[in-house]
């Protein structure tokens, strides 16, 4: 218990330090991730699948909270296998809590029960680093889907491909000056833009909580047709490939343990109970906020404290403005996510949690770590299921085991039985064929 509580305290210290040499850093990586969670959440609350207001002030609360507690920028985004259920659907909002519910309960228990911490111990950090580069491909393909069938003129001034040419070639410019605060710039430029487009400008208020409870038949859609989905994923990327990317990427920092994520995902999902759209962590949201400058929980206590004001005062009458924020910024901002998420492959036979202290890896071991990974990402891509590529990369890991022991036990046979080496096995299996 004293461990935790100096962990906490060494915690709070370090965002301060962290704040007070880098604000702009910490405030830009802070919107990192943006161009995940506003296309989402306007898009969910725009059907009525969850309340703007609530959204706002719960998911601020849970960054406030990470951030206090991890020291770290540990994202909070939208559980998006059932965003995109209830896009699709659409679920009601009831049925949407839900779900939310549902995955968070699921966590829960199996945080408690230690269940969560042993499962982890079981995934190969390959399939690991397959989910991760299987996440940041995917966001790629959102940020081209973001930023549409657009022209060189259309759709207006602010979102074409001038502008996606520019900012491009903005994020590799600055790509090596990991506190260029890019996400800010892309953050205010849109809002001024998509403040001039209302007419009637925002109506001020203070927040009143509806407290929801879904009925039987709501609670039976929204975990079945989304919430039992939403489970792998939550665990596979929101938890076991978040524990190993923040070791990588924050390696001086604490890492935050499998029991210590599951808690604070099913915490964080409370706000449901009162229409909050359902969240968890995610590997490509830190990845995004590390690559603009985010190295410290400070930096998602500030985006949180932006959202907590803004659903308290100004709530649902967001929406307008937010939908026409520029998806030219949103797709390079989701594109800068996709690349960052992508190149913690790079790490998977040189720095990779699992071999440090090791020998050095043979060729052979080599490669069969890069095949895992890749069969992984590969079908979870395919498939568009996280749970289908982690499988897939489990049978592929122990069915290139079996491999390797049988070419082991032919290589032995061949030299004790029938004495020749392993170099005159074709020419003599050609000879007996």
């Amino acid at each position: 218990m004293r461990e935790l509580w100096d962990r906490r305290v060494e915690a709070f210290h370090h965002n301060i330090e962290v704040f007070r040499k880098s604000p702009v850093s910490e405030l830009a990586g802070g919107l990192g991730d943006l161009g995940t969670l506003l296309p989402l959440m306007t898009a969910m609350a725009a059907k009525g699948s969850i309340s703007l207001t609530a959204t706002l002030i719960f998911t601020g609360l849970a960054n406030i909270f990470t951030g206090a507690w991890f020291g770290i920028p540990v994202v909070v985004q939208p559980m998006k296998a059932i965003a995109s259920v209830a896009l699709a659907r659409p679920l009601s909002l009831a049925e949407t809590m839900a779900a939310g519910l549902t995955v968070a309960a699921v966590i829960f228990f199996l945080t408690i029960t230690r269940l969560l911490e042993q499962f982890s111990r079981l995934v190969p950090v390959p399939i690991v680093k397959g989910i991760q580069l299987g996440a940041g491909i995917s966001l790629v393909f959102t940020a081209i889907n973001l930023v549409g069938p657009i022209t060189w003129m259309t759709p207006s001034w602010a979102d074409n491909l001038f502008w996606v040419t520019g900012l491009f070639f903005t994020l590799c410019a600055t790509s090596k000056l990991a506190r260029f605060p890019l996400a800010l710039f892309l953050f205010a430029s849109g809002m001024i833009y998509a403040g001039k487009k209302i007419v009637k400008g925002p109506i001020w208020g203070i927040y009143h909580p509806e407290f929801y409870f879904p009925s039987f038949s709501e609670w039976k859609t929204g975990a079945v047709a989304a919430g039992l989905g939403q489970v792998p994923l939550t665990v596979l990327n929101s938890i076991i490939a978040t524990q190993h990317l923040s070791a990588e990427l924050l390696p001086s920092r604490f890492t935050p343990s499998i029991s210590e994520l599951g808690f604070s995902v099913a915490l964080s999902n409370v706000g449901s109970f009162f229409g909050a759209m359902p969240i968890c962590h995610g590997s490509g949201g830190l990845a995004a906020q590390h690559r603009f400058g985010a190295r410290s929980g400070a930096s998602v206590m500030l985006f949180g404290l932006i959202k907590l004001i803004l659903g308290l005062f100004l709530g649902d009458t967001l929406i307008s403005l937010l939908n026409r924020f520029p998806h030219s910024f949103l797709g390079i901002m989701a594109l800068a996510s996709g690349i960052e998420l992508s190149l913690a492959a790079e790490t998977l036979n040189s720095t990779a949690s699992d071999i440090l202290g090791r020998a050095r890896l043979s060729q052979e071991e080599k490669r069969d770590r890069w095949v895992t990974m890749l069969v992984t990402a590969g079908i979870m891509l395919g498939y568009r299921n996280v749970l289908y590529g982690a499988f897939a990369g489990i049978v592929c890991t122990y069915g290139l085991k079996i491999g390797n022991k049988m070419d082991e036990w032919w290589r032995r046979f061949c030299r004790e039985r029938l004495h020749v080496s392993s170099g005159e096995r074709r020419p003599l299996l050609a000879g007996i064929l």
